[in-house]
């Protein structure tokens, strides 16, 4: 029997043609996700919500919105690190573009709410002379992937507006599927716990 970690950049891309199966029915839910962002305003019409649940709110997305645009700045660290494989850069591009889809969602929501959206930094403290190999850049992402999923899964229970916590955990899943394919491809357990902290 083959062991499935011999070779890694095939069973990389085993899991992404995997997951692109299930994005059809996936694509549904980010897609809806996307368009209860994008609607706010029709959503607010039908929630009574008072100023200071409108700002929390507004402040809980921001601070998700310059995740995301962190997240984005690291992965184009490392597509352009040149330590990734021709097997491996495709999928950290891919993931790189569920966090542009991410932050241009919650940038429009921001908006929408009224709120300023917080602006990408123009530099970001990346740990760049550590990365000396494809597995260094790996691991660093799935930390930020893991730290995304602390975040949102602090944030859901925060929203006064449950429908912007409803597409906070739909996000969430999307970090966490990133977090244990990076995981794959390392060769750590993908899914080591059956409950995220």
């Amino acid at each position: 029997m083959k062991n499935i970690f011999m070779d890694m950049p095939s069973q990389a891309l085993f899991l992404v043609r995997r997951r692109a199966m299930f994005r059809s029915g996936a694509a549904v839910l980010s897609a809806g996700a996307v368009a209860l962002l994008g609607g706010r305003d029709a959503l607010a019409a039908g929630t009574k919500m008072g100023a200071r649940d409108l700002e929390a709110d507004v402040r809980i997305l921001n601070t998700a919105l310059g995740a995301e645009r962190e997240a984005v700045a690291a992965y184009q660290v490392g597509a352009e690190s040149g330590l990734l494989s021709k097997a491996v850069l495709p999928v950290a591009l891919q993931f790189q573009g569920h966090h542009k889809e991410h932050a241009a969602a919650i940038e429009a929501t921001v908006q929408k709410l009224g709120g300023k959206p917080v602006a990408a930094k123009d530099k970001y403290a990346f740990p760049v002379e550590k990365l000396k190999a494809e597995a260094d850049v790996l691991r660093f992402a799935a930390g930020l992937e893991r730290g995304a999923i602390s975040a949102y899964l602090g944030a859901v229970p925060l929203f006064a507006d449950r429908a912007l916590a409803q597409v906070a955990a739909s996000i969430l899943g999307d970090e966490a599927m990133h977090w244990a394919v990076l995981r794959q491809v390392l060769g750590d357990n993908p899914v080591p716990s059956a409950f995220m902290s």
